[in-house]
């Protein structure tokens, strides 16, 4: 539960409705603090007359008021009758003189955070006057967008609830480029972060009392280009969404956060961020993931194919053991194709091998058993695998499995072999139970290929170990303990 639902969960009685509605504004105001150079912290009512500070936020374009935390704190004596005013009159109250803070004086202003009509908290709005000076015009612009949306909020008309600021990577913040819209969606004011954005995207001269959209639409290549439906939207403010524009290879993030006033649009505030380099990276990557995973899935074909030939030559053997053997071999690199079949299937470098070791147990058995019924189970869980383990260790399973069947249950109708699995982090124990006739006296258990095989891939491949012990009821017990390999990359950098 994070710290917000827990203060007020504590503190007030809101409903979740209040609740979310506070989550939604601690989670978009950032922009506000920056834009008015202040730290913003919200106040909350609580049932005893008091209130406490449930969340606070800083500026990244000034100095801050709060250097140490004040979340939880309870609001001090001179700020509690203006935080009082603002709750009762539902309108911001500006203190006339700044309170001073050891050294530096603040300029207070408390403004009521109104939900259907209702006043449910209050935020503090806390300016430094430490390193106070004549405001630039940018400076002025930014404190009047900040007051705008500080408006909003006290009329219950910010946060948009219903605004898809989306998930992607490379959202625009103030100091990126701003610019501001008048209602008709012409350029009030552009930062010189913003004009320079537009400047590469391929806009000439000021874009002061133009058209946003037109400018965007003139640049362009291609006017019968598929293009976002919401770039208009946004680029004129309607809608507090997010877009980008592209034009030969320089992509712009835009945010749009609408300004109203009684229901009515008065403009709007333009984010936007120069992504021309994340963008390349993202189609990197996803060429490489795709890449990646085109080579897993022509590498299981492959084998797939060489599976198959093993088959057909299988049939032409006259010879029981060469048959058994191309057999083997055949169940062997079938393995391996389900492993590349998983890896194909994600963008990750891991392998869900739960999914993959019931489908090669369920292989293993049954081509082993020949005729007999065996029942394969397993208890526990090994989640994701790093790929470089998952071939060698589905490889240990399937022989131990075939091992177990082979040998353990030959001439028996029915059997049952049972795989129990512990993983502490990357520490993997793998228990193979069978309860057939066990290791044969006089033969010690590694003596076969199949046994030989696990032993070499459990030593070198999974640089683990493995035993073979018999059960006290009956049959064979098989103990492996590996390592997997990001615990074993972490030792040797260590």
């Amino acid at each position: 539960m994070s710290t917000l639902s827990t203060l007020v969960e504590r503190h007030g009685p809101l409903s979740s409705a209040d609740l979310e509605w506070l989550h939604l504004l601690v989670g978009d105001w950032q922009v506000v603090s920056d834009l008015a150079f202040a730290d913003l912290v919200l106040w909350l009512p609580t049932t005893d007359g008091d209130f406490v500070a449930v969340a606070q936020c800083r500026p990244s374009t000034g100095a801050t008021v709060h250097y140490d935390d004040v979340v939880g704190a309870t609001a001090p004596e001179g700020q509690r009758p203006q935080l009082q005013r603002s709750l009762d009159e539902r309108r911001p109250q500006r203190s006339r003189e700044p309170r001073w803070f050891g050294s530096y004086a603040v300029r207070e202003e408390a403004i009521p955070v109104v939900r259907d009509g209702r006043p449910i908290a209050v935020i503090a709005r806390q300016t430094n006057l430490g390193g106070a000076r004549t405001p630039s015009r940018l400076e002025l612009n930014y404190v009047e967008a900040a007051d705008d949306i500080l408006g909003m909020i006290s009329r219950g008309e910010f946060p948009a609830p219903d605004a898809p600021t989306g998930p992607r990577r490379g959202a625009p913040r103030v100091g990126d480029g701003l610019v501001r819209l008048n209602s008709e969606g012409e350029v009030m004011y552009a930062s010189p972060n913003a004009l320079s954005c537009f400047h590469r995207l391929g806009a000439l001269g000021d874009l002061t009392g133009r058209s946003l959209v037109e400018v965007t639409a003139d640049l362009l290549p291609d006017q019968r280009a598929t293009v976002d439906e919401s770039m208009p939207l946004v680029l004129m403010g309607r809608a507090p969404w997010r877009t980008d524009v592209e034009v030969r290879g320089v992509a712009l993030s835009l945010r749009a956060v609408p300004l109203t006033e009684g229901g009515h649009r008065t403009g709007a505030v333009l984010l936007c961020r120069d992504v021309s380099e994340l963008r390349r990276r993202e189609r990197e990557l996803i060429t490489k993931d795709a890449t990646i995973r085109e080579i897993h899935h022509r590498v299981k074909n492959n084998l797939q194919t060489v599976a198959a030939l093993l088959r057909l030559q299988s049939r032409r053997m006259t010879s029981p053991e060469a048959r058994d053997a191309l057999a083997e071999a055949m169940r062997r690199v079938a393995t391996i194709a389900l492993v590349h079949d998983s890896l194909s299937q994600t963008i990750d470098e891991s392998v869900p091998f739960d999914d993959l070791v019931g489908r090669s147990l369920r292989l293993a058995a049954d081509a082993a058993s020949a005729g007999a019924h065996v029942r394969t189970t397993v208890a526990g869980t090994f989640g994701s695998i790093p790929a470089e383990d998952a071939t060698a260790l589905a490889l240990v399973l399937t022989e131990l499995v075939t091992n177990a069947v082979e040998h353990g249950f030959d001439g028996r109708e029915q059997g049952n072999v049972e795989i129990v699995v512990h993983r502490d982090g990357d520490e993997l124990e793998v228990r193979v139970d069978d309860d057939g006739a066990g290791i044969p006296e006089g033969r010690g258990a590694g003596s076969g290929l199949g046994t030989q095989i696990v032993q070499t891939l459990v030593t070198n491949e999974l640089r683990g170990t493995i035993t073979w012990a018999p059960r006290e009821e009956a049959g064979t017990s098989v103990r492996v303990t590996v390592q997997l390999r990001g615990a074993r990359e972490a030792a040797v950098l260590g």
